[in-house]
């Protein structure tokens, strides 16, 4: 493992960050884990105005971002950077996590939703749309369902890790950790939030060190219409923090 004492976690407090945060997770998502889900939503992800759109709608949703009634945003964006191998005078983004608070409980949170949204769904193939909300309906159906769990709990909220990626040339460093404990620390800063995610194989061994367990042992099953049948869908596994085994 390289040396990761540069790294240094914050959220993101400028536009301009989001260009090399849209690498990472195209690195990640789209050339490293070839995530179909992913991919399917980020059209031309590998090129040039691909990149620019991805970038533009990651800054829209930071430009957004609503608060909850302590004041604090119900979705923070995480930088993770380190030196630039090319130039050290500089700081380079190698990674990045979405952490976002979420209730249905009024401000306590954004209530979870399985809507993607008119926005993206107008810019995709009808096909492509179709796939997409049948799968993300199946991603998110626990996390909504947990959401709504917890509007009885003090705190009625989870603190969710919705995205979390790091460039492959950065991996191996600790980064996602680093920024997966952030958003834990955060969570207790918020009045013991409890924690969940939705895992890909690749990140879950990292996430259950730190704390995060699964439910059962099953992945979750992706409920879709027979015309997709065959498309490859990642394996995600629903994950949290306070699962008493």
């Amino acid at each position: 493992m390289a040396d990761n004492s540069n790294i240094t976690i914050e959220p993101v407090s400028d536009a301009s960050d989001f260009t090399q945060i849209f690498h990472c997770v195209a690195e990640a998502f789209g050339r490293q884990a070839k995530d179909s889900v992913w991919i399917v939503t980020s059209p031309g992800w590998d090129t040039p105005d691909g990149q620019k759109r991805g970038a533009a709608s990651l800054v829209k949703r930071w430009q957004n971002v609503k608060t909850n009634k302590s004041g604090k945003p119900n979705t923070v964006f995480l930088k993770a950077t380190l030196p630039d191998p090319a130039d050290a005078s500089k700081r380079r983004i190698a990674g990045m996590a979405i952490w976002q608070q979420a209730s249905f409980v009024d401000g306590y949170g954004d209530p979870p939703t399985d809507d993607l949204g008119a926005d993206l769904l107008q810019t995709l193939d009808p096909t492509d749309a179709r796939f997409a909300g049948q799968m993300f309906k199946s991603l998110w159906k626990r996390r909504i369902a947990y959401a709504k769990e917890k509007a009885s709990a003090d705190p009625p909220a989870i603190f969710v890790l919705d995205m979390c990626a790091v460039d492959p040339d950065f991996q191996r460093r600790g980064i996602a950790q680093k920024l997966v404990q952030w958003g834990l620390d955060e969570a207790k800063r918020r009045g013991d939030l409890e924690c969940t995610t939705e895992a890909s194989s690749m990140g879950r061994g990292a996430y259950q060190k730190l704390g995060f367990q699964p439910e059962g042992t099953e992945d979750i099953v992706y409920e879709v219409d027979a015309e997709f049948a065959s498309r490859d869908k990642p394996p995600n596994l629903f994950l949290r923090t306070g699962v008493k085994h």
